[in-house]
C-alpha cells in the first residue's frame, strides 16, 4: 500500500464505511467538503452506495476496492465517496432514483458517475473487475467516463442537468392540496389484489420480497371492508413468510428476501426494519384467526431481537449480515444457518428423521448441496409438531459457529419501527419482553441521539451522525404514542409531542407539508418530499400517520389538523397514482377511521379480563387501544380525562372527538365495536 494513500473514512461512525478504511482507494464521506474538493480538482465524483449487510457490496469491494490496479485508475480521474445508505437514505433516494431515470435496475452496490456540483450523468450496479456476466469491466467503466469527462464535457454536463431537473420535478414538487378520495383504499387495494400469487403469497414471480408496504393495503381491506379475497391473499401471504425458508426456523426473525418464487432460498442478511413490520402483521394474523403459528413466531422473533440485536443501553442493531465464516473458513452466504443431513442426524438421534422429514432435510440438500430448514414443501403437514425440543438443541449447536457481522449501529427511524411494533405486540399480548425491548430502545434514542437538542438519524459506540429525516420523527412519534397506548406512562406522549414540534421546525414548508431533508441540511443537490415507499413506508406516510396518532392519543386538534394538512397536499401531490405510495393511502386511512378505545378497571374485577379479550382480539388497524388497570389514576392527557372515576370496569369508544357512553361488559363492548348502537 503507498504512502500517498489518502483513505479517510478511518474516523466513519458506520461499520459499513469502517469496513473500507484499509482500502488502497482515497474515500471520503459524503459532505459539503467532499463536493468543494471535487469543485477545486474538477473531478467527476464516483459514488458509491450500500450498506453492511450487501453480499455483492462485498463482493465488488473485493475484487475492486481492494485492488491496487483499480484503485490507482479511480484516485487519479475522480473523487471517490463511499456511502453507507443506511446512514444516509437520502443520497441513496436521490441518486437511485436517478439510476432508474436513465433506465438501469436499480439495487446495490450503487455505482454512480456525478459533476462536481452532484449531478448524476451515468450509472450503474454492480460492475465486476473483468468484464464477465454480460457486463463491462470496472476498469473498463472507469477509462471510458474518464475519457468522456476529458473530451465531452459539454455533453455530459448538459445531460447532468436534464437529469437533475427531471429528478427535482418528481422528489421535490409541490401542489395544491388534493381532495383525500385520491387516498382512498378500494382502488389500490384492487389493483394489488390482482397483483397476488395466489399458490405462494406475495406477488407474483421472483425475487419474492415481504413488500410489507403493499401487504397493509391488503391487510386494511380485510379490515375496512371485509374483503375475502383480501384476507385470504394477506393471511396466505404472512403464513408463507412464517413457514418458508426465508424465515429461520432456529432463531427467529425474517430474511430479507427470497431469491426464488416460493420462499425457499433466501438472501441470508436479515434486517430491523422487514422484522419491525413481520411482527405488526403477525400480531394483526393472530388476532385474526387466532393461529398459534402467528403467536409462536411472534414469540420467537422478539427472543431473536433481545438475543441478537439489542445492543448495551438497549438500542437495536441495524442488521445481520448474509455471510460468514464457512467449515473451511471461507465467508459464503447462509453458512450460518443451513445444515447437512449428517450433522441433523447426528445431533438429534432417534428424533432426526421425523425432524428431517417435517423440514425438507436430506442428503442431496435443497439448496447447493444444503438444506435450508422450511415447512413449505410437499411433505410438510399442518399436523406435524413444531419440534421445540429439537430446535433448541440445533439452536444451541449453531451458537458454537462463526456468527455473520452485525452492523452494530443505531438507526432512529428503523428503531421507531421497532418499538412501535414491540409496544403493540407488549399491549394487545401482555408481553412484557416485548415492553421491555420497546421502552429500553425508546430510552437509548432519547438519551445517545438527541446531541445539543436535535435529533440524530443515527448512532454507534457513543458517537451519532446525520441530522434526522422526516422519516425519524414519524416514526419516533408513532413509536412514542405506542409506548403510551402500551402503558399509560405521560412521558412518552410529552416526548411524542417534542418530536412533532421539531419535525415541524425543521421539515415543514410554507404550505404545511413536510421536506425528508432538515431545512439546514446544505449538501443535498435537491430538498426531497419523501413520498416514495422502498421497503417501509417514506418520510410523508410516517409522518402522517405519527401526526395521527399523536393526534388520537392527546386530543391535540391542532396536530390532527396539521396530519390533515400533510395529507391533503400529499393527495395533490400523488393525484390518481395512488397504488404508488401504498404507505401514503395507509397512513390517511387513520385521518379517516381512526378512533380510541379506552377499557378502564382494575385487573381482578368482575368482567375486566374478558373486555380486554374482546378489545385485544377485535381488529382495527386505526383504533388506539388504551388500557388503564387503575381508575384512580386516569392520566390527565388522555381524551377521557374528563370522565369521572369509576368503581367498576368500563370501557369507551370515542370516534371522531366524541366520546360514546361507557359499556360495561364484553357483550356490550362486542357490539360497540362492530358500529351497533342502541
Amino acid at each position: 500500500m503507498s504512502d500517498a494513500r489518502d483513505n479517510r473514512l478511518g474516523d466513519a461512525v458506520s461499520p459499513y464505511l469502517l469496513q473500507h478504511r484499509d482500502n488502497p482507494v482515497d474515500w471520503r464521506e459524503w459532505s459539503d467538503a467532499t463536493l468543494a474538493e471535487a469543485h477545486a480538482l474538477d473531478r467527476p465524483i464516483l459514488l458509491s452506495v450500500g450498506y453492511a449487510a450487501c453480499h455483492w457490496c462485498h463482493v465488488m469491494a473485493h475484487e475492486s476496492f481492494e485492488d491496487a490496479g483499480v484503485a490507482a485508475a479511480m484516485n487519479r480521474d475522480f473523487v471517490n465517496v463511499k456511502v453507507d445508505r443506511e446512514e444516509r437514505p437520502d443520497i441513496d433516494h436521490l441518486y437511485m432514483t436517478a439510476l432508474q431515470a436513465m433506465g438501469e435496475q436499480g439495487g446495490w452496490p450503487m455505482t454512480m458517475f456525478l459533476t462536481p456540483e452532484g449531478q448524476p450523468f451515468f450509472g450503474g450496479t454492480y460492475f465486476p473487475k473483468d468484464a464477465r456476466y454480460g457486463r463491462p469491466g470496472f476498469v473498463q467503466v472507469l477509462e471510458a467516463i474518464a475519457k468522456a469527462w476529458r473530451e465531452k464535457r459539454a455533453d455530459l454536463t448538459t445531460s447532468a442537468g436534464a437529469i437533475s431537473g427531471r429528478l427535482s420535478e418528481f422528489l421535490s414538487r409541490s401542489a395544491a392540496p388534493g381532495p383525500l378520495a385520491d387516498l382512498d383504499l378500494a382502488g389500490p387495494a384492487e389493483r394489488i389484489g390482482q397483483m397476488i400469487d395466489p399458490a405462494q403469497g406475495g406477488l407474483r414471480g421472483a425475487p419474492k420480497f415481504p413488500n410489507a408496504p403493499f401487504m397493509e393495503i391488503l391487510a386494511r381491506s380485510a379490515f375496512e371492508t371485509g374483503s375475502p379475497e383480501h384476507r385470504q391473499a394477506f393471511l396466505k401471504t404472512v403464513g408463507a413468510l412464517s413457514l418458508g425458508g426465508i424465515y429461520d426456523h432456529l432463531g427467529g426473525g425474517l430474511h430479507r428476501y427470497s431469491t426464488d418464487d416460493r420462499w425457499l432460498v433466501p438472501h441470508f442478511e436479515k434486517m430491523l426494519y422487514d422484522n419491525a413490520q413481520f411482527l405488526r402483521h403477525l400480531g394483526w394474523a393472530y388476532r385474526m384467526t387466532g393461529d398459534d403459528l402467528f403467536r409462536s413466531r411472534i414469540d420467537e422473533t422478539i427472543g431473536w431481537l433481545r438475543r441478537e440485536m439489542r445492543l448495551d443501553g438497549g438500542g437495536l442493531a441495524a442488521s445481520l449480515d448474509a455471510d460468514s465464516p464457512n467449515a473451511d473458513g471461507h465467508s459464503e452466504e447462509g453458512a450460518f444457518y443451513v445444515w447437512s443431513a449428517a450433522q441433523i442426524d447426528g445431533l438429534l438421534g432417534d428424533r432426526a428423521a421425523p425432524f428431517k422429514a417435517a423440514f425438507d432435510v436430506d442428503e442431496a440438500g435443497n439448496w447447493e448441496g444444503h438444506s435450508i430448514l422450511h415447512r413449505v414443501h410437499p411433505g410438510a403437514a399442518s399436523s406435524d409438531p413444531d419440534f421445540a425440543a429439537e430446535r433448541q438443541i440445533l439452536l444451541e449447536k449453531r451458537a458454537d459457529r462463526p456468527r455473520p457481522g452485525r452492523d452494530d449501529k443505531v438507526l432512529a427511524d428503523w428503531n421507531g419501527l421497532m418499538i412501535r411494533a414491540l409496544a403493540e405486540i407488549g399491549g394487545a399480548f401482555g408481553n412484557d419482553d416485548a415492553l421491555a425491548l420497546a421502552g429500553d430502545a425508546f430510552d437509548f434514542v432519547v438519551q445517545e441521539m438527541i446531541v445539543d437538542g436535535r435529533l440524530r438519524h443515527a448512532a454507534r459506540a457513543g458517537r451519532t451522525t446525520g441530522l434526522a429525516l422526516s422519516s425519524d420523527y414519524g416514526a419516533l412519534i408513532q413509536a412514542a404514542v405506542a409506548l403510551f397506548a402500551a402503558t399509560l406512562d405521560a412521558r412518552y406522549l410529552d416526548r411524542a409531542r417534542w418530536f412533532a414540534d421539531e419535525l415541524e421546525r425543521w421539515h415543514t414548508d410554507s404550505d404545511g407539508g413536510h421536506y425528508l431533508n432538515a431545512s439546514d441540511a446544505s449538501d443535498v443537490m435537491i430538498r426531497l418530499r419523501g413520498d416514495q415507499d422502498d421497503a417501509i413506508p417514506g418520510g410523508t406516510a410516517l409522518v402522517i400517520e405519527g401526526l395521527a396518532m399523536l393526534a388520537q392519543a392527546s386530543g391535540a386538534i391542532e396536530i390532527g389538523e396539521r396530519a390533515e394538512r400533510a395529507a391533503l397536499l400529499a393527495a395533490g401531490r400523488v393525484g390518481q397514482e395512488a397504488t404508488g405510495f401504498p404507505g401514503i393511502v395507509a397512513a390517511t386511512g387513520r385521518l379517516r377511521r381512526g378512533s380510541e378505545l379506552c377499557v378502564i378497571g382494575m385487573p381482578d374485577d368482575p368482567g375486566f379480563p374478558e373486555m380486554l379479550a374482546k378489545a385485544h382480539h377485535s381488529v382495527d388497524l386505526d383504533r388506539l387501544d388504551l388500557i388503564l388497570a387503575d381508575p384512580d389514576r386516569l392520566p390527565e392527557q388522555l381524551p377521557t380525562a374528563a370522565m369521572r372515576p369509576l368503581r367498576r370496569p368500563a370501557a369507551y369508544l370515542c370516534e371522531g372527538r366524541v366520546c360514546r357512553p361507557p359499556v360495561y361488559d364484553d357483550a356490550a363492548l362486542a357490539k360497540a365495536l362492530s358500529g351497533d348502537s342502541d
